[in-house]
């Protein structure tokens, strides 16, 4: 379950990212994320209950999570979607249509996470998007079925101490 929660907080960064390139602001994004996962072991009523308590949050449980992101000048610029995942998976993307207010991209992943996905974004103006991305594949040879829903807005320029994502670290 710990590698397909991974998965999940993966999807986070990479809906997050994925949604400002070509389009967008560089700086501090506030994005939110809410994810369901299909073939994730259950957890049993107290765990939950646990977590709760102790105001965790976990993707695919039902509950939006928000993030902080920083995106570069160079990132927003790219026109692309950034490189996806970390140092041990390899996703390739290929944009099926870009408008001025629209992003559709698919996605092929080797590595730890194996399989395809789907991402489509729609931009409100440079501070805002909306969007949703599908993952089917396994991730550390787990079946691996994820939908998430994703929104952002912009909140500054200066990102303080929030970094922008870099796979390779």
């Amino acid at each position: 379950m710990k590698k397909l929660v991974l998965l999940g907080c993966a999807a986070v960064l990479l809906s997050s990212g994925a949604a400002l390139a070509g389009h967008g602001k560089a700086g501090l994004w506030n994005v939110t994320t809410s994810m369901t996962m299909a073939n994730m072991p259950q957890m049993t009523p107290e765990m939950m209950a646990m977590m709760k308590q102790r105001g965790m949050k976990m993707p695919g449980m039902g509950e939006p999570i928000t993030s902080q992101v920083c995106m570069s000048q160079a990132e927003v610029d790219s026109n692309m979607p950034p490189r996806t995942g970390g140092r041990d998976e390899d996703c390739t993307n290929h944009i099926v249509s870009q408008t001025a207010s629209s992003i559709s991209a698919d996605m092929v992943c080797h590595g730890s996470a194996n399989g395809t996905g789907h991402l489509q974004v729609s931009y409100n103006g440079a501070e805002h998007y909306t969007g949703s991305y599908n993952f089917k594949g396994t991730a550390e040879g787990h079946p691996a079925d994820m939908t998430s829903n994703f929104k952002g807005d912009w909140v500054k320029a200066d990102c303080g101490a929030v970094k922008p994502f870099n796979p390779h670290q």
